[in-house]
């Protein structure tokens, strides 16, 4: 197994997922402001197994959806790094950068200043060519997050496979960037 990256930024640690993480990633995915560009809230059941599916895909390949902590408090506040999607999307194969932070940590560029890091680690360390982004037309709030991290809209809307026909969700937008 490759070794498990763990990396800081000036203010947060993305890390490996530890159980205690659990219980605070349930608050934060059953937080329905958290969940607005979700299908629904998750349940401690689903919540907990999303967790441990981060924490085994990091196991497995050394990186994926990183822990997040506040160093200066070691408070879990969320997640934040790289995934590749099990969805059919109409740009696969592709990886993706994502973030879901509790809602007390918003407005404070937490997500910003990880994602600029995990995108260096997926350029120079991952040696990945592109990196995508996805997220309802609705979220306004993630897109500009992608375009602070230097992502571009790409105007290649789609309809996210996973969301049922018929919601306000279903429409996303596609960000890229790609390493220069």
């Amino acid at each position: 197994m490759p070794p498990i990256l763990q990396f800081e930024t000036k203010r947060l640690l993305l890390r490996q997922w530890q159980l205690s993480d659990y219980p605070l990633f349930s608050k934060l995915n059953a937080d329905s402001a958290v969940m607005a560009y979700f299908p629904s809230t998750l349940s401690v059941r689903e919540s907990d197994a999303m967790a441990a599916r981060c924490q085994s895909l990091i196991a497995e390949r050394g990186w994926g959806f990183w822990a997040v902590e506040v160093k200066a408090t070691q408070q879990f506040i969320g997640f934040v790094g790289l995934h590749i999607p099990t969805a059919t999307l109409p740009f696969s194969p592709c990886v993706e950068i994502g973030w879901r932070l509790a809602a007390e940590f918003w407005g404070q560029g937490y997500a910003t200043e990880a994602a600029c890091s995990v995108l260096q680690i997926g350029f120079e360390v991952l040696h990945l060519p592109e990196i995508v982004s996805f997220t309802a037309l609705l979220n306004q709030r993630s897109q500009r997050v992608m375009e602070r991290i230097g992502m571009h809209d790409v105007q290649e809307n789609f309809e996210h496979p996973s969301v049922a026909i018929g919601s306000p969700l279903r429409p996303h937008c596609l960000y890229r960037l790609s390493y220069q």
